[in-house]
Order: structure tokens, then C-alpha cells, then sequence
């Protein structure tokens, strides 16, 4: 997501092909003035310079720079000038030049060894995909001329549009602008011709090509989602947008000072190239803003309970008295559980705690070697049945309520359908937050996994038992590529601005590995399978059978998720068979869960008990202003009426191990 607003300032108008502007006559200068002017090194000087160190040598450049753009010298200099100060530019240059040569020397030095990259695999299963859709519509003459004829009528019209505004007319455009696609907001790209082609012609492709993709009636429908997404990553990658020279922002700023923006980017890029040891891993945030305690995940509490696997989090109460009921959060493993505690005016976790509950939260291990072989069923017992059996020591209540997001949903949802078969009864009501149990309709990430995909990443996980942090962020990067990989390359590279401290991205970057045993157990079972949603899927001997979770469940879904689509949380919803109150929150899958009640962004929608089919249910539901915060509080209220006195963490039997939010959640890989 890109943190710049975009300008919609004017381009300031290059001097004219084959002429120059007026130079300004020089002033003469007194004998005093022209005795300081700087003279040209003599040969000897320039020797002695290029047998110098190299530390001597940076010292000579910075001493031999021209003044910046901010120095009285250099305003003086281009007051009154047409163009760049071109002595600065040719000097910004060089810096360009060096600062890429260190990025591709940090690019190839992994790669001196040779092998298969992470790109290559990508690259070659795009290829693949596409060679299947292009194959479909060759092999059919009159398809053939049906395709290219549909893309030459639309750039016939494009060029009449143009050629009638290049001489004056106001015209509407042939492909309307969006004003909420940022890479186009700049007023460039409507009023001059010349970009507003740019623009029409790469949406006119990009509509073309996806056409052809979703028209290949004869290619089977996992290949035509992978060749979606590829050609996705495809035009937004080869977006006007994304180039000096098609980039009316870019060529303004670079022309405004000198070429500083692209040295300034270049040195960034370096950086990050050296960051991720040859892979690019683009800085989103400035995350030394942020400590861990101190201005995220600040909301107040106490370790109680720690095995190899978990820590559980016991928040202090900020009411007298708080519901019987204690709350039991699990998050998702894939990123750190904080996202719901992100600062105190977005904690998910501390309005829960104002409200009157007793709240425990899962931080989960950060795993390394040592797990490789913690699948499921270990992050079941491990995981929540050891965290239920710590709150019965900490507040001796055995009844709870649970929340599970995300991946932690999915988790929650197969450990009450096992706790239903064992006759466990200690959670009395559930909560689901963006989760899946039915991956029919997955979304997206449904392109990663296929057999093939799969062999791949268990050969890739052999040696070490754990997918890198990197593995999984870089997924979801891919699936909004325009906001949260071009955004960025735009705004770091090639302004050369460093990115902003934002606590949502900086929690983002803090990610975590998957142990090789539960991410394969994942993939296969539920997106390759869909087991559980079969009646096939087990835990210790156990058959799971979502129909036998009677419990009250509140069901959140997020209208533009794009890791757990709505439609997909929906189908889950169900098979579930007791009463479901099912929501749909706006927004995605991260700030449509934490819109925070004091200032919600977003409204909400809710209707009737899942069923038939989603299209029906949301044009039937009531649309409510504001945040799902205050519909959940009350429905988790009703669940648990009575009040009993606070409870501070470390008063049970189980002594407080360290302050929150614990040591786990430091780890980082």
C-alpha cells in the first residue's frame, strides 16, 4: 500500500527539440572573485589520485561534489535556468552507477554457485501456463481472429481518441480513469495526451489478455487460475506507471533535482539487495520506530504458562469486574499474534479488556530445526488444550470462549470437531475471525499448490524442517501486487524516499518461519484436498466432523479478503451445525478485523444464519454503520451474563513468567 500521495502538479516543460534556451550573460568578475575559481586537476593530481586508497578516494568525491539542490550555490545557480542542473546530474549519475553496481554484485554473489532460484521455479511454471492458454487460442483459426481482432478494434479506438485530442479536442477517454487506482492519480495522466495514451493502451492489454484467460473454456480451471495470476503479476509489473520515462511523477522529480531521486534510490536498492543475500527484499517501514512493548503490543499482562510450543498471555483486567468467562484468543501462526494489539486505539485486545473479559492470548513459537515435526495435531495439544488446561489453573473456570483467526480458526475448528468426538465441553461458544474450513473456493493462494508445487517445497524444507519467513510473505505480497510491491519500488527506487514508519507494515515485516510438518499438513489436506470439509481429515484416530460443533459461533468474514475470500469463509460457515451468526466487515483481511470502535473506517453487514448462496445472503443483509467491535462484544456478553471480581495474572496457581508480550514474540529469523 502505498504511503506517498500521489502529486497532481503539472510537468514543467522540457526546452524544444533543436533549440536551446537563452543562456544568461555571464557577470564579470573581480580580480578578487576570479582568483578563487577552482582550477581543473593537473595530470600529476589526477595520478595521485587514482593510486590513492579507496577511503582517500570517497573523501576526494564528497570534496569534489557540487553543491545540493538546497545550498545557496546551487539555488543561485538554476534560479532563471530551463532544466536540471546539469553539472549535479552528471555527478547524481555516477552515484547511479555505483550504487547499481553494488546491487548487482549483491544480486550474483549467491547465484556464483549456480542452481535453481526461487525465480526460476516461478518463472517457469508462468511460462508453462501461459504456453496453455496461448495453445487453446492457436489452435483454432477462427479463435485466433476473434482474438486479435478484438484488440486491434480497441486500439483503433484508442488511436482516434488520441489523434482528436492531440489536436485540440476534449474527447472522453476511450478507457475511463479510476480515481481509486493510485498508480494514476497524478492529473498528468488525464490532461496530457501523450499519458493518458500510456494508461488507455496498458489497461486496453491487461483487459485483453484476461479475457483470453478467463475464455479458455477448454484449459482446466487450476491452470487458468495460475495463468490469472501470473498475468496479474505480469501488468502490474509493466505499468506505465513503473518507468522513468513513462512516469509523468518520476520525470518531473527527477528533472526537479538534478537526478537525486534516482541516486537516493539506488543506494536503497542496494541495501535491500544486500538484506536479502541477492533477493530483493523490499524495506516497506521503517521499523526502528517500533519496540515491542514499549509502542506496539503495549496492552498490559503476564506470561502464565510456556512449553515448547506456546506462550499464553494472561492480560491484566482494566474493570472491577469482568465476565466469569474467561477468552482464549488463538491467532495465526503464520504472522505474530500482535496484530491484534497493535497500539491502544487499534488493540483488538485491550477493547476486549475495557469491556469486562478476562483475555488470554497463544503467542506461538517462532519455530527453527527443533520443530520440524510439530504438524497439526501437535499445535492441537500443545497449542490449545494446553492453553485451555493452563486458564482452569490460572482462574479455575473449565468453561471458555475462544477466538481463533485465520489459520488459527482453521485450527480451532478442527480441535472442536475432535474435542466434540472426545466429549470435551470446556469451549462454550466460538468465535471465527477471516477462517476457512471449506477450501473449495480458497482464492489466490490456491495457485501455490498443486503436486507439483508441493514436491518442490518438501525438497526445499528437507534440509532445515521450516519454510523461511520470507516464503510465505512473499505470497501474500503477490496477491496485491500493485499496492504492496510497486508501490514501493516506485516510491523507494526511483523517488528514493525511504519508507515511512506505519505500524500495520511494520508488524507485516515481522514474520515468521512454519514448521515443514504443519505447512504441508496444511497445503495438502485442506487447499489440495479439502478434507476437512469432507469428513476426511483426522486427529489421533479421530474422524473431524464439523456438523458436530453445536456451540453458539459468531462468523466474520472481510468483503475484499483476498487470503480467505468471503464467499469461501461462507461455504465453511455451513457445515457448521449449530447457530451461526455470520458478519461481513468491510475492507480485507487485516483492517477489515481490526477496525477499531472508537474510529471504524468501515461498516459491517448482518443476516440471517448461513445459507444457500452468498450473493443471495449479502443482497438481503442490513448494512450497519460503523465497527462489528460493538455487534461482537454484545453477542459474547449474552454468552456468559454472570460477573465475578477480577483477576489479576499470577494470582492463580500459575505465577506470572515474564511481563507481556513475552519472549516468544521477540524471536526474529
Amino acid at each position: 500500500m502505498s504511503t506517498e500521495k500521489t502529486s497532481e502538479a503539472g510537468i514543467e516543460p522540457a526546452p524544444a527539440t533543436g533549440s536551446r534556451p537563452p543562456r544568461p550573460k555571464p557577470a564579470k568578475l573581480s580580480a578578487g572573485a576570479a582568483s578563487k575559481r577552482v582550477k581543473a586537476p593537473s595530470k600529476e593530481a589526477r595520478t595521485a589520485t587514482s593510486k590513492a586508497s579507496p577511503q582517500s578516494v570517497v573523501r576526494v568525491r564528497r570534496a569534489a561534489a557540487p553543491p545540493t539542490q538546497d545550498s545557496p550555490g546551487a539555488s543561485q545557480k538554476n534560479q532563471g535556468a530551463a532544466g536540471p542542473d546539469f553539472e549535479r546530474l552528471s555527478y547524481n549519475f555516477s552515484r547511479l552507477m555505483e550504487q547499481g553496481g553494488k546491487a548487482f554484485a549483491a544480486y550474483f554473489k549467491p547465484r556464483e554457485s549456480g542452481g535453481k532460484t526461487d525465480v526460476t521455479v516461478e518463472l517457469t511454471d508462468a511460462l508453462r501456463s501461459f504456453s496453455r492458454i496461448a495453445e487453446h487460442w492457436l489452435s483454432d483459426p477462427a479463435r485466433t481472429l476473434e482474438a486479435q481482432s478484438s484488440l486491434a478494434v480497441k486500439f483503433l479506438g484508442l488511436l482516434s481518441h488520441s489523434l482528436r485530442r492531440m489536436q485540440g479536442g476534449q474527447d472522453n477517454p476511450f478507457v475511463p480513469h479510476e480515481p481509486s487506482d493510485k498508480r494514476f492519480a497524478a492529473a498528468e495522466w488525464r490532461d496530457n495526451p501523450y499519458f493518458d495514451f500510456l494508461r488507455q493502451a496498458h489497461a486496453i492489454i491487461s483487459t485483453w489478455a484476461e479475457d483470453l484467460v478467463q475464455r479458455s473454456g477448454g484449459v482446466d480451471p487450476h491452470t487458468r487460475d495460475k495463468a490469472r495470476f501470473y498475468l496479474r503479476q505480469l501488468t502490474s509489473a509493466l505499468s506505465p506507471s513503473n518507468f522513468l520515462a513513462t512516469n509523468p511523477e518520476l520525470i518531473k522529480e527527477t528533472w526537479e533535482t538534478s537526478g537525486d531521486n534516482l541516486a537516493r534510490g539506488a543506494a536503497l536498492l542496494a541495501q535491500d539487495m544486500e538484506a536479502g543475500n541477492g533477493t530483493l527484499k523490499i524495506t516497506r517501514c521503517d521499523t526502528s520506530k517500533f519496540e515491542l512493548g514499549v509502542n506496539i503490543a503495549t496492552t498490559p499482562g503476564k506470561v502464565i504458562f510456556r512449553n515448547d510450543l506456546i506462550e499464553l498471555i494472561q492480560y491484566a483486567p482494566a474493570t472491577e469486574t469482568v465476565c466469569k468467562r474467561p477468552l482464549l484468543i488463538v491467532p495465526p501462526w503464520i504472522n505474530k499474534f500482535y496484530i491484534l494489539d497493535l497500539n491502544p486505539e487499534k488493540s483488538f485486545v485491550r477493547f476486549a479488556v475495557s469491556q469486562g473479559l478476562t483475555v488470554f492470548m497463544i503467542s506461538w513459537v517462532n519455530p527453527d530445526t527443533r520443530h520440524r515435526d510439530k504438524g497439526f495435531e501437535a499445535y492441537m495439544r500443545d497449542g490449545i488444550l494446553a492453553a485451555l488446561a493452563a486458564i482452569e489453573k490460572a482462574t479455575g473456570e473449565r468453561k471458555v470462549s475462544a477466538i481463533g483467526y485465520c489459520i488459527g480458526g482453521t485450527l480451532l475448528a478442527m480441535t472442536l470437531a475432535y474435542m466434540a468426538e472426545t466429549n470435551d465441553e470446556r469451549i462454550t461458544s466460538v468465535s471465527f475471525f477471516t477462517t476457512q474450513t471449506d477450501f473449495s473456493q480458497a482464492g489466490d493462494l490456491k495457485v501455490f499448490v498443486d503436486e507439483e508445487r508441493l514436491r518442490a517445497l518438501e525438497k526445499k524444507m528437507a534440509a532445515t524442517g521450516y519454510l523461511e519467513a520470507s516464503g510465505m510473505a512473499s505470497a501474500f505480497n503477490m496477491l496485491r501486487p500493485e499496492d504492496l510491491i510497486w508501490s514501493f519500488v516506485v516510491n523507494n527506487y526511483m523517488k528514493g524516499k525511504a519508507p515511512l514508519a506505519f505500524d500495520l507494515l511494520a508488524w507485516n515485516s515481522d514474520s515468521t518461519r512454519m514448521t515443514e510438518a504443519n505447512h504441508l499438513t496444511y497445503l495438502r489436506h485442506c487447499y489440495l484436498e479439502n478434507r476437512l470439509a469432507k469428513g476426511k481429515a483426522r486427529f489421533a484416530g479421530k474422524i473431524l466432523n464439523l456438523s458436530k460443533i453445536t456451540v453458539p459461533v459468531y462468523h466474520l468474514a472481510t468483503r475484499d479478503d483476498h487470503i480467505a475470500p468471503a464467499k469461501s469463509v461462507f461455504i465453511g460457515a455451513k457445515l457448521l451445525g449449530g447457530k451461526v451468526r455470520f458478519v461481513l466487515a468491510g475492507s480485507g483481511h487485516i483492517a477489515g478485523v481490526v477496525n477499531p470502535a472508537g474510529s471504524p473506517k468501515y461498516q459491517y453487514w448482518r443476516g440471517k444464519a448461513p445459507d444457500g448462496e452468498f450473493e443471495d445472503w449479502l443482497e438481503n443483509a442490513t448494512e450497519y454503520k460503523g465497527s462489528w467491535w460493538t455487534d461482537w462484544i454484545k453477542w459474547i456478553k449474552r454468552q456468559s451474563r454472570k460477573e465475578v471480581p477480577a483477576r489479576v495474572p499470577g494470582n492463580g496457581e500459575l505465577p506470572p513468567i515474564c511481563d507481556a508480550p513475552g519472549d516468544y514474540v521477540r524471536v526474529r529469523y
